[in-house]
């Protein structure tokens, strides 16, 4: 029986790591040979019988404390286990899976849209400097034996900052359930959505799904589809969602952006639209790519998105510049033919298929057994 940690600071239904978390923990606790334990400050997931939590929530008096404090507390258990896969970045942590890329790589693409002087303070905050000194010293730790690269992006970044050994880096993709996120949606409920948010049905719609509009796009979003003459459906939240709506009445598409915050079943959302855009300044895979395609939507995404791995431009999506409207709209203007938009979407569907969460079991199981040997 091998004993195996996932530690997880905290969880939130709608975060990418969390479904990953989730996916990954009902491949695995089909395996007799695998005794699973979550490490975390806060569960809220669904209850597993075949896994158990243990809770570790110290006290925490701003951003440092809570990194440093729960990273102390995880630790203790450490020693309890055959492999510790963390999600967090944990110095002495056996695989650490890096889903939130490379905290320097995301502050020097962050610079790109906010003013030099903002940028200089960020890379100085006290904050910034510990997770990135936490990374070094977790990546170049002597018991770190495999790291989870969920793109060849976030794998290209660790060896370009890092001193670590290349043979140490398995890009393992993320999964999506196929039977949830499903073209088959569309029958059920594009019409009744689209008539409740006041979208015809000849008309060009886009979806945009993400918490954290800044970083995933949503300005280039909103500024691409008033271009093309299409609509969005904005599905998250964001302390900053005004600047937004001012934003698309600035574009003068106050009407054709809908922003429906948080959905429990995006998926149909997703089966409202003609295609997906996540056009993010940083995004280590993102597993709404994944969701989009399943449903059968083509993809609009950019090369700091670690999900273009799986897009081949013109076939199943469009890889643009993060802060290239102009291209953006161009994009968004192949999802005005209806004709296009399904073989884009076919082609996508195909793609994700291939993405299961048996296969990412597979994987995993793999990798445990390459790092116990």
């Amino acid at each position: 029986m091998i004993k195996l940690a996932i530690v997880r600071q905290k969880y939130r239904p709608d975060g990418g790591a969390e479904r990953f978390v989730a996916s990954a923990l009902s491949a695995l606790s089909e395996q007799q040979q695998l005794d699973i334990t979550v490490l975390t400050r806060q569960w809220n997931g669904l209850k597993n019988p075949s896994v158990h939590i243990e809770v570790c929530n110290p006290f925490k008096w701003g951003r440092v404390s809570r990194e440093r404090g729960f990273a102390r507390a995880a630790q203790k258990h450490f020693s309890s286990f055959d492999i510790v896969q963390s999600h967090e970045r944990i110095p002495g942590c056996t695989i650490y899976r890096a889903g939130d890329g490379v905290h320097k790589c995301w502050l020097e693409h962050r610079s790109r849209i906010i003013p030099e002087a903002q940028a200089k303070r960020m890379k100085n905050d006290r904050f910034h400097r510990y997770v990135m000194d936490a990374e070094k010293q977790m990546f170049e730790h002597p018991k770190l034996k495999a790291v989870i690269c969920i793109s060849e992006m976030v794998k290209r970044e660790i060896i370009r900052e890092f001193d670590i050994d290349e043979s140490k880096l398995h890009v393992i993709y993320n999964s999506v359930d196929s039977n949830r996120f499903t073209p088959t949606l569309r029958d059920q409920f594009r019409a009744s959505i689209r008539s409740a948010l006041g979208i015809t049905d000849s008309a060009t719609c886009l979806i945009f799904v993400g918490s954290g509009f800044e970083r995933k796009g949503l300005a280039e979003a909103i500024k691409a589809v008033a271009k093309a003459g299409a609509e969005l459906i904005v599905v998250g939240k964001d302390k900053s969602e005004s600047i937004y709506r001012k934003l698309a009445e600035a574009e003068g598409v106050p009407d054709r952006v809908h922003f429906l915050g948080v959905q429990e079943r995006p998926e149909s959302y997703y089966a409202a639209a003609d295609g997906f855009i996540l056009p993010t300044i940083y995004e280590p895979f993102g597993n709404v790519v994944l969701e989009a395609m399943a449903s059968g939507l083509g993809v609009i995404t950019t090369p700091t998105c670690g999900g273009s791995d799986i897009i081949q431009s013109g076939k199943n999506g469009y890889i643009c510049d993060a802060l290239d409207s102009n291209s953006l709209a161009q994009a968004v203007s192949h999802f005005c033919s209806t004709e296009k938009a399904l073989m884009l979407g076919k082609e996508a569907r195909k793609t994700a298929e291939k993405h299961n969460p048996q296969r990412l079991g597979h994987e995993l199981l793999k990798l445990y057994g390459n790092v116990l040997q």
